[in-house]
């Protein structure tokens, strides 16, 4: 059993991100004890923000190389110039 009271539990939810179906999925394995179930949709939902995440960081990559590129670029075309 959880430590902290429903409200406590949907606003931890909620401000994880999780969606009213997911919270409503929880708090139903909640009320029937199963803790197994619980920690299913927990692990689940932090496996589809860790995937997220991983694409939000594949993105920042692609631009910093680009910022490297125009940077690295840009020195050799300025150097050129004198």
């Amino acid at each position: 059993m959880i430590a902290m009271s429903e409200e406590q539990v949907y606003e931890c939810l909620a401000d994880a991100g999780c969606g009213k179906e997911l919270i409503k999925q929880f708090e139903a394995c909640q009320h029937s004890g199963s803790q197994k179930d619980q920690m299913r949709l927990l692990a689940d939902y932090r496996r589809l923000l860790l995937q997220r995440i991983h694409a939000e960081q594949k993105k920042l990559d692609l631009l910093d190389y680009l910022v490297w590129t125009v940077k690295t670029n840009g020195s050799s075309a300025e150097e050129g110039k004198h």
